[in-house]
């Protein structure tokens, strides 16, 4: 039985990975939990210098998920480089380094710093405000999609995964987009828009009003947006979007992902990205499956 899978020529022990934003660079885990036993650790999004994400409060629980507008705040390329980077060499996981930026430039910055890094993969996450577009994000417009990713393909030397927003029409179109400007892979999705209102005090709950809302609340919506894609493109897709339990794991895999991340599990326990991952294996035995790219829905 083969639990390892490939994503673009990189091949990962496993298909569990951590999401971004999620999870920091592990450092924050390893104490906790054996980084070796995951296939990827997906690290927190890092821009061309630092930032301060948005003002508190920008955490809010709802039923059954959460609200972030964190604001992607992170340290910056060179303390990555120099601090994060040689943390995670230490591990027997591959390194999936999440890419952020206002504009098209400042993404490329990072990528062309990243490209003599031993990071085996980037994740480019365009669902930031593209600042020289009129605010509009990168991720919801398909010519946009396309131009930033061949932009970004011109110049990283590791497989590019494009991660997709799912506040948009048509998932299909984006998707399409990302393939047609040169992507290895997709990963979706981000969280999807949402808000929380403190009636008594008759205020937003956030100070940024809106945030992202994660958690198994948005999972069916996730699952769907997957099944659609991985049907509308050539390329290997990772699914992610409230999941807990392996079961919700295997229907990403059923749906046609190739690999899953776990993400807002994770901060009420800090081994469900291993525990989803024995979770597969022991469905596998289970169901006398050979390797996980064989878990797939069987259609007529």
């Amino acid at each position: 039985m083969k639990l390892d899978v490939e994503l673009a020529g990189v091949r990962l022990k496993n298909p569990v990975m951590t999401a971004s934003g999620t999870f920091g660079s592990g450092m924050e885990y390893a104490g906790m939990i054996d980084l070796n036993r995951l296939g990827a650790v997906v690290t927190k999004g890092v821009s061309s210098v630092p930032w301060a994400g948005n003002p508190v409060p920008r955490v809010a629980e709802t039923a059954s998920g959460m609200l972030n507008a964190i604001g992607l705040q992170n340290p910056g390329i060179d303390v990555f480089c120099g601090r994060d980077i040689p943390f995670l060499r230490q591990y027997d996981t591959k390194i999936i380094v999440n890419v952020c930026g206002h504009t098209e430039d400042e993404y490329l910055e990072v990528v062309e710093r990243l490209a003599d890094e031993p990071v085996d993969m980037l994740e480019i996450n365009i669902s930031c405000p593209n600042v020289k577009e009129g605010g509009i994000a990168f991720g919801t417009d398909p010519m946009a999609v396309e131009r930033i990713t061949a932009a970004i393909k011109k110049k990283a030397r590791q497989p590019v995964i494009m991660k997709l927003s799912p506040n948009v029409t048509d998932i299909t179109q984006i998707a399409k987009a990302a393939e047609a400007g040169g992507a290895d892979v997709l990963s979706l999705i981000n969280t999807l828009t949402g808000m929380k209102i403190d009636i008594e005090r008759r205020r937003f709950v956030l100070a940024n009003r809106t945030g992202g809302l994660s958690g198994p609340a948005i999972h069916p919506v996730a699952v769907r947006m997957v099944y659609q894609v991985t049907h509308a493109v050539k390329i290997p897709v990772i699914g992610m979007g409230g999941i807990v339990t392996a079961e919700d794991a295997i229907e990403f895999l059923l749906a046609g992902a190739a690999a899953v991340s776990v993400g807002t599990a994770t901060f009420r326990h800090p081994d469900a990205a291993i525990r989803v991952a024995d979770g597969i294996e022991e469905y596998m035995e289970r169901h006398g499956i050979e390797s996980v790219s064989q878990i797939r829905l069987e259609e007529e």
